[in-house]
């Protein structure tokens, strides 16, 4: 059994009104308005077309722009989240964004960020202290890794907080290449 709301729609002003309802809601890059529109649309060359039509349009009255939506979004986890630069990168990534769009917006946003401070920042919103062990301290490593930090980062703040050596030669191990 279809939701009730689920229904195809049928012309471009109806799909037009469920793309700005949508966009009203929640700011959304061009890959992501595709796969939404993509549900409520015939998977025919109409319904390409119609997509195409809405999205041109949204496009032209300034709806929808990746770039706005880049910038945006790395000021957001750069500042609330406290993500590093390689972490926003893969999110955008993700959400379809164009790769010169995220240089741009990365650049922009990264700029005058010191990275060591922007992990000590993401370890106080986590409520992270100094390891007392090497199980502590490989966690902390992934943590901050997974949050988007450089090993040489993480290292040097592993080492200020006197973790042994051994462990971080164990960490060392760990890291992708």
């Amino acid at each position: 059994m279809a939701f009730p709301g689920s229904r195809k729609l049928q012309t471009e002003d109806e799909l037009y009104q469920y793309a700005v309802g949508a966009l009203a809601r929640q700011m959304r890059t061009v890959a992501d308005l595709k796969r939404l529109l993509r549900r409520r649309v015939e998977a025919d060359e109409y319904g390409d077309t119609l997509m195409e039509l809405v999205i041109r349009r949204l496009k032209d009255q300034g709806y929808l722009n990746d770039a706005k939506y880049a910038a945006a979004y790395s000021s957001f986890r750069r500042d609330n989240e406290k993500y590093g630069r390689r972490r926003v990168i893969t999110d955008l990534k993700a959400k379809g964004v164009h790769g010169e769009v995220i240089e741009k917006a990365i650049a922009s946003a990264y700029e005058d960020v010191s990275e060591e401070k922007q992990a000590r920042a993401y370890l106080k919103r986590k409520r992270l202290q100094k390891p007392k062990d090497q199980k502590q301290a490989a966690r902390i490593f992934r943590q901050l890794m997974r949050a988007g930090f450089t090993s040489r980062t993480i290292f040097s703040i592993l080492k200020k907080w006197d973790v042994d050596e051994e462990t971080l030669s164990a960490l060392e191990e760990e890291v992708p290449e």
